[in-house]
């Protein structure tokens, strides 16, 4: 195939790249290249989507796939424009915070959306959900007879800069200090690995597989998860389990960004991560078993350096802190 990715140099675009060009297809990425270059082997037109429609005048020919992995729906609406009239297949890559309910387990694409971010809102962090439906709305519009909806989940594994999956087996493999946990064991956690979400959009492209799809990972509950992870960093110290509200209290965030935990999330948000993955591995996705997963970030999380600084997780100084005022009872 002759794809066009617009990315192709961070995480899960960089590794559709990389997979894509050792199946042999002519792979081409438009990226500023600001923190990295595109992987060896594909073509790279140096462009900036912010600075508007102008980006994609050095785009040239027809496509058999375009992928986008944008957050804002301005850049995505003028990359549609530009390009899906002349693509036989488009991948967006969007995300399940697009759903209104996070509350109910097992829900599947059927499932109500947010509303659409409005036309002249600024896209922020704040409003990544609404964001994404508006890119689906716009490339439904343009592209829908072609468009690959692929709603992902969390994505994890080798390279991932957010933190959210890596902090736990990198926390326990750090030191033998008490690791402070959110009393969850039995929370689903639902995680992708990033090789096996590329490897999906790619066969999807290949396939023709059009509509809105869930791309997850499997469930697995919270204290399995945590318990295969202090195994594997070979963890020996004490585990201390701190109530939700607690946490809360001491002002400890949930899911990500500084003194957070990742992984847990805060009530009315049981379904956030044990959503349906049915349609989807019906029609190809294949996960690859979590430990596998789980070990090769770890291995990753060493080689980067397990006492870098992080997006997301406890600094030493305030897990050692609430440690502390949990072992002298101090949960009120």
């Amino acid at each position: 195939m002759r794809i066009l990715v617009l990315g192709g140099t961070a995480f899960l675009s960089a590794e559709i790249v990389r997979q894509a060009v050792a199946g042999g297809h002519n792979v081409t990425c438009l990226a500023r290249g600001s923190a990295a270059d595109p992987p060896a082997g594909a073509a790279w037109l140096k462009a900036d989507r912010s600075l508007g429609a102008g980006a994609y005048d050095d785009v040239e020919g027809e496509w058999d796939e375009v992928i986008d992995v944008a957050r804002d729906p301005v850049p995505a609406r003028e990359a549609l424009d530009a390009l899906a009239h002349r693509t036989a297949h488009w991948t967006f890559v969007s995300s399940c915070s697009v759903y209104a309910d996070a509350s109910l387990p097992g829900a599947a694409e059927d499932a109500g959306l947010l509303p659409a971010l409005a036309p002249g809102t600024p896209s922020t962090p704040e409003n990544y959900g609404e964001s994404k439906v508006a890119i689906e709305e716009a490339t439904v519009g343009a592209a829908g007879g072609i468009a690959h909806l692929c709603r992902a989940g969390l994505i994890g594994g080798p390279g991932d800069g957010t933190d959210r999956y890596g902090y736990w087996p990198a926390r326990f493999a750090r030191d033998r200090n008490p690791v402070i946990v959110p009393a969850i064991e039995r929370h689903a956690t639902q995680v992708i690995d990033v090789r096996d979400l590329a490897a999906w959009i790619l066969l999807a492209a290949g396939q023709g597989t059009t509509g809105a799809l869930n791309a997850l990972g499997d469930q697995v509950p919270f204290g399995e998860f945590l318990g295969a992870s202090r195994q594997a960093a070979g963890h020996h110290g004490d585990l201390v389990p701190a109530p939700g509200e607690w946490l809360a209290d001491q002002g400890v965030s949930p899911w990500a960004g500084p003194d957070s935990l990742p992984l847990w999330l805060p009530p009315g948000h049981e379904g956030f991560m044990a959503r349906s993955n049915k349609a989807a591995v019906d029609a190809g996705l294949r996960n690859r078993p979590w430990q596998d997963t789980l070990a090769d970030t770890l291995a990753d999380e060493r080689r980067r350096g397990l006492d870098r600084p992080r997006k997301a997780g406890l600094t030493p100084q305030t897990e050692a802190r609430l440690a502390g005022l949990l072992r002298a009872g101090n949960t009120n």
